[in-house]
């Protein structure tokens, strides 16, 4: 009995199997990437697919087969074929999931899913229940399960070299489906030119009730192509979640890593920062300790930088910074570290084998900083103060040598500057001041050591007191009274100066609110502004409150703003103090005539007084520059609408001379010297 076949299902039967060879091979790809739980579920559902596809195909081709009798197909043996298509199927996909596929196992991977294929086959065979049974050709037997090895071997052998995601994997995966559906397609019409059908042979399962072709054909070609789809649209969906992960997790490794930059960094010369020369410093001392070698730490301050940021800006100054951080870091070698602190502190850091290996690089660096710098045409000459300590003859830990370091660059900057200083035991005593100062100050407000001392301020006519200057004070426990330039700088360097500022401004406030209840109501009071304190945030609700606070009238209060600090941010500046003075507070300009100050800025700042420095009044009888520099100032206030102050009168000869000049109010030592308010109000009445 000769069968025939059907072109239109052959064709289909290829598709199916190219489809189930390209979803084999998609499944291949997922389970390379996937891990845990995902690993499993993607093996199972692939299982199911690529088995469920070649059984799909073999039963489709086998639609495709006419025989001049009625088929059906046993639906327990049916079953059963399906069973070894998919468990077939899944040790496939679980071989190419390895790390690595040798080659015997390869090959006894193949016998085993061949055997399983061509199980498949002929058990579906099986499920027509022939009667007589179906006799089957040895060569062409033998010939159809060598197909089915082959076919597995190639499948898995390409399977393994297409798993990785790369470049055209979607073509080459393409091609790869298209040889491995033939080979399949091939393996099963080598078992069907293996088949005999005697003449006068029935089909059992057709006589016995079994699964009608038309039905199996629904069933084949729904579950097939139903399955296949889903399986391969979930791929698709999961491909394209791992390709958006995978673009955000490079992403978020991109954003971590310029984090940790800008963290260990400082963002104008990309020198590590404090954080970094930290870990640097301990890096080299433990290095050190290994080989018995020393460690030389430097730390390095621009003279005269704060000139040049007051007159050509901020801006200038980072790009100076920048310049000279280039210059330095020419000087050594790449295992060495140079990091800015802020401003314009830097920090080396480099192994040394003796003290003269420090010296040489200090001397490098102090020359090079000494070199002209040409910036927009401008020339500038700087020239840098440095402290050096040595681990381990001056310190032993990272702490201890930045403050050694920094205790001798001040060393060098007390000592005239443009230089270099090793750290020597005696000035220790002077850094361990400092430091316990810092400590002292840091608990001055909660214990209320510190004190307003009152100037008073007349006018230059010599008529009674019109208000007084607030100045800080500190009575300490053990040192006693001392001056603000004791501990200021220690104070603006540690930030303490915001807090103490805003006491001031209070206390101050509270004894002009006092006087005033005592009958002095014309009085006024000025209080110094630090340059940290003019760029807070919080300085307009600060004097806001203290004058609500002490119900006093803003015109009553005048601020003092250095003329070097209104021209740091000349825009920043007048707009605060545009603010102020709209809440009628006064500002003056104090130590006019030090810094560099734009005369068209100057009309603009809504100043009500400017302040003479007391370095032009000391001099003023016996020098002629300084006597020319006050009349101009005295000039050019009364021009502007501005009252001139002269601070600093020591003399009577002083007094008379500003008088002559037109000055408006003096202050003095000759006139009064700063006092409590007790001693003030003796004096003024």
């Amino acid at each position: 009995m000769v069968g025939t076949y059907n072109p239109t299902l052959v064709v289909f039967s290829l598709l199916v199997a190219i489809l189930a060879s390209y979803t084999a091979l998609d499944m291949a790809g997922r389970l390379a990437t996937a891990t845990g739980r995902g690993l499993y579920g993607w093996m199972i559902g692939g299982a199911l697919a690529m088995g469920l596809g070649i059984w799909s195909m073999h039963f489709i081709a086998m639609l495709a087969f006419h025989l001049p009798i009625p088929v059906g197909y046993d639906l327990a043996i049916t079953l059963y074929s399906l069973a070894a298509s998919v468990g077939a199927s899944a040790y496939a996909l679980w071989l190419v999931s390895r790390q690595r596929l040798p080659w015997p196992r390869l090959l006894a991977g193949a016998v085993l899913m061949g055997g399983g294929i061509a199980a498949m086959h002929y058990l579906g065979m099986a499920a027509m229940r022939m009667q007589p049974g179906i006799d089957y050709d040895p060569f062409w037997f033998s010939a159809s399960i060598l197909v089915a090895i082959g076919a597995s071997g190639a499948a898995l052998w390409i399977a393994l070299r297409l798993r990785r995601e790369g470049r055209h994997i979607r073509l080459l995966r393409l091609a790869a489906s298209l040889v491995m559906g033939l080979a399949i397609v091939g393996m099963h019409y080598t078992g069907m030119a293996a088949a005999r059908f005697p003449a006068g042979s029935i089909c059992g399962a057709a006589v016995d009730g079994g699964l009608q072709s038309h039905w199996l054909a629904v069933l084949v070609i729904v579950t097939t192509l139903g399955i296949i789809g889903i399986t391969l649209i979930a791929s698709l969906f999961d491909k394209r979640l791992h390709s958006r992960t995978g673009r955000l997790a490079d992403s978020l490794a991109r954003a971590n890593q310029e984090l940790v930059e800008a963290a260990l960094h400082d963002p104008l010369t990309r020198l590590p920062n404090r954080m970094l020369l930290q870990d640097r410093i301990e890096q080299a001392i433990e290095k050190a300790k290994r080989h018995g070698a020393s460690v030389a730490v430097m730390f390095c301050d621009l003279d005269g930088f704060k000139l040049v940021n007051d007159a050509y800006g901020h801006q200038f100054g980072d790009r100076l910074l920048v310049r000279m951080a280039e210059r330095v870091r020419e000087l050594l070698r790449p295992q060495d570290t140079l990091a800015r602190l802020g401003g314009d502190e830097f920090v080396v850091v480099l192994g040394v084998e003796s003290t003269d290996d420090a010296v040489v690089v200090a001397e490098r660096i102090t020359a090079a900083v000494a070199e002209p710098f040409v910036i927009d045409a401008a020339e500038l000459q700087l020239s840098a103060s440095l402290g050096i300590a040595l681990y381990p003859d001056d310190a032993t830990s990272e702490r201890e040598l930045m403050a050694h370091a920094d205790a001798a660059m001040y060393h060098t900057k007390q000592s005239g500057r443009n230089g270099y200083t090793f750290f020597t035991p005696a000035m220790q005593a002077s850094a361990a001041r400092r430091l316990r100062l810092l400590q002292d100050l840091r608990r001055a407000l909660a214990r209320d050591e510190l004190i307003l001392h009152y100037q008073p301020k007349f006018p230059g006519s010599g008529q009674p007191v019109i208000g007084a200057e607030a100045l800080l004070r500190w009575q300490h426990p053990e040192l006693g009274l001392l001056g603000p330039d004791t501990f200021i700088p220690i104070a603006e360097r540690s930030g303490l100066i915001l807090p103490i500022g805003d006491w001031v401004l209070d206390r101050a406030c509270a004894q002009l609110r006092a006087w005033h209840d005592a009958g002095h109501t014309s009085w006024s009071m000025a209080v110094n502004l630090s340059p940290l304190q003019f760029t807070s945030p919080s300085l307009v609700d600060t004097v806001r409150d203290a004058l609500q606070r002490h119900a006093l009238d803003p015109g009553h209060l005048t601020l003092e703003v250095t003329e070097t600090t209104a021209m740091k941010n000349v825009e920043a500046s007048l707009q605060l103090l545009n603010t102020l003075t709209a809440m009628g507070v006064k500002i003056a300009i104090d130590d006019f005539g030090t810094g560099y100050s734009s005369l068209l800025y100057l009309k603009r700042m809504p100043a009500s007084e400017l302040k003479i420095d007391r370095a032009f009044v000391r001099d003023l009888e016996n020098n002629a520059e300084d006597a020319a520099i006050v009349s101009s100032i005295v000039a050019l206030g009364r021009s502007l609408q501005l009252q001139v102050v002269a601070e600093g009168v020591e003399t009577e000869a002083q007094r008379d001379f500003l008088d002559q000049l037109g000055c408006d109010l003096l202050q003095g030592y000759h006139l009064g010297k700063p006092m409590d308010p007790e001693a003030f109000l003796r004096q003024a009445t």
